[in-house]
Protein backbone atom coordinates (compact mmCIF):
# COMPACT_ATOMS: atom_id res chain seq x y z
CA UNK A 1 0.00 0.00 0.00
CA UNK A 2 2.02 3.23 -1.20
CA UNK A 3 0.49 7.00 -0.62
CA UNK A 4 -0.21 8.23 -4.40
CA UNK A 5 -1.71 11.68 -3.53
CA UNK A 6 -1.02 14.31 -0.51
CA UNK A 7 -2.90 17.09 -0.63
CA UNK A 8 -2.15 19.83 2.22
CA UNK A 9 -4.35 22.28 3.47
CA UNK A 10 -2.67 24.79 5.75
CA UNK A 11 -4.01 26.69 8.95
CA UNK A 12 -3.10 29.74 10.77
CA UNK A 13 -3.38 28.63 14.60
CA UNK A 14 -0.82 28.02 17.05
CA UNK A 15 -1.13 24.48 17.51
CA UNK A 16 -3.07 22.78 14.39
CA UNK A 17 -0.71 23.75 11.22
CA UNK A 18 -2.61 21.92 8.51
CA UNK A 19 -5.16 19.37 7.66
CA UNK A 20 -4.13 16.77 4.86
CA UNK A 21 -6.09 14.85 2.19
CA UNK A 22 -4.25 11.29 1.18
CA UNK A 23 -5.09 8.69 -1.62
CA UNK A 24 -3.61 5.26 -1.17
CA UNK A 25 -2.87 3.18 -4.27
CA UNK A 26 -4.90 6.16 -6.42
CA UNK A 27 -8.15 4.23 -5.00
CA UNK A 28 -8.75 5.23 -1.41
CA UNK A 29 -9.10 8.16 0.21
CA UNK A 30 -8.19 9.48 3.76
CA UNK A 31 -9.48 12.99 4.61
CA UNK A 32 -9.00 15.36 8.03
CA UNK A 33 -5.22 14.13 8.98
CA UNK A 34 -3.63 17.18 11.20
CA UNK A 35 -0.30 18.51 11.58
CA UNK A 36 0.14 19.03 15.01
CA UNK A 37 3.11 21.25 16.52
CA UNK A 38 3.75 19.29 19.82
CA UNK A 39 6.01 19.93 22.20
CA UNK A 40 8.31 17.45 20.43
CA UNK A 41 7.73 19.03 17.36
CA UNK A 42 5.64 18.49 14.46
CA UNK A 43 3.14 15.56 14.44
CA UNK A 44 0.70 13.71 12.20
CA UNK A 45 -2.80 12.83 13.80
CA UNK A 46 -4.80 10.49 12.33
CA UNK A 47 -8.74 11.34 11.58
CA UNK A 48 -10.90 10.69 14.93
CA UNK A 49 -14.55 11.41 16.36
CA UNK A 50 -15.59 12.41 19.41
CA UNK A 51 -16.99 10.29 21.51
CA UNK A 52 -20.35 10.70 23.62
CA UNK A 53 -17.59 10.21 26.70
CA UNK A 54 -15.93 13.47 25.15
CA UNK A 55 -13.09 11.51 24.85
CA UNK A 56 -11.73 10.74 20.92
CA UNK A 57 -11.46 7.70 19.10
CA UNK A 58 -8.89 7.35 16.11
CA UNK A 59 -11.75 6.53 12.88
CA UNK A 60 -8.25 5.42 10.37
CA UNK A 61 -5.15 4.49 11.16
CA UNK A 62 -1.95 2.37 10.43
CA UNK A 63 -1.70 -0.68 12.65
CA UNK A 64 2.12 -0.79 13.31
CA UNK A 65 5.37 1.76 13.55
CA UNK A 66 6.26 0.65 10.44
CA UNK A 67 3.48 1.94 8.65
CA UNK A 68 2.68 4.95 10.88
CA UNK A 69 6.89 6.07 10.23
CA UNK A 70 5.95 5.90 6.25
CA UNK A 71 2.45 7.61 6.69
CA UNK A 72 4.46 10.74 9.07
CA UNK A 73 7.53 11.08 6.87
CA UNK A 74 5.57 11.58 3.38
CA UNK A 75 2.78 13.82 5.01
CA UNK A 76 5.13 15.73 6.61
CA UNK A 77 7.66 16.29 4.10
CA UNK A 78 4.57 17.45 1.73
CA UNK A 79 3.48 19.90 4.92
CA UNK A 80 7.31 21.40 4.88
CA UNK A 81 7.20 21.80 0.83
CA UNK A 82 3.95 23.42 0.76
CA UNK A 83 5.18 25.98 3.76
CA UNK A 84 8.18 26.85 1.72
CA UNK A 85 6.34 26.94 -1.25
CA UNK A 86 4.41 29.92 0.51
CA UNK A 87 7.84 31.41 1.61
CA UNK A 88 7.44 30.19 5.23
CA UNK A 89 9.62 27.90 7.12
CA UNK A 90 7.63 25.04 7.72
CA UNK A 91 9.10 24.94 11.84
CA UNK A 92 6.40 27.62 12.74
CA UNK A 93 2.85 28.85 11.95
CA UNK A 94 2.15 29.51 8.31
CA UNK A 95 2.94 33.20 6.91
CA UNK A 96 0.30 35.72 7.54
CA UNK A 97 -2.17 35.48 4.80
CA UNK A 98 -0.32 31.88 3.39
CA UNK A 99 -2.26 29.85 5.59
CA UNK A 100 -6.27 30.26 6.48
CA UNK A 101 -7.22 30.45 3.60
CA UNK A 102 -10.52 28.99 4.17
CA UNK A 103 -10.16 25.46 2.82
CA UNK A 104 -12.58 22.43 3.83
CA UNK A 105 -10.60 20.13 2.63
CA UNK A 106 -13.85 18.49 1.85
CA UNK A 107 -15.05 20.75 -0.95
CA UNK A 108 -11.55 22.13 -2.16
CA UNK A 109 -9.97 18.27 -2.35
CA UNK A 110 -10.30 19.28 -6.23
CA UNK A 111 -9.67 23.04 -5.81
CA UNK A 112 -7.32 24.28 -8.43
CA UNK A 113 -5.39 26.52 -5.81
CA UNK A 114 -4.50 23.48 -3.58
CA UNK A 115 -1.21 21.18 -3.19
CA UNK A 116 -0.87 17.86 -4.41
CA UNK A 117 2.03 16.12 -3.98
CA UNK A 118 2.39 12.52 -5.78
CA UNK A 119 4.50 9.63 -4.76
CA UNK A 120 5.74 6.52 -6.64
CA UNK A 121 7.57 4.27 -5.15
CA UNK A 122 8.68 2.77 -8.35
CA UNK A 123 8.10 -0.71 -6.45
CA UNK A 124 4.40 -2.30 -8.61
Amino acid sequence: MEITEVKVFPVNEEKLKAYVTIVLDDCFIVRDLKIISGTSGLFVAMPSKRRKDGSYKDIAHPLNQSTRRKFEEIVLDAYLKEIKSQGGTGGGAPPAGGGGKGHDPESAYDAADTHTEHHDSGSG
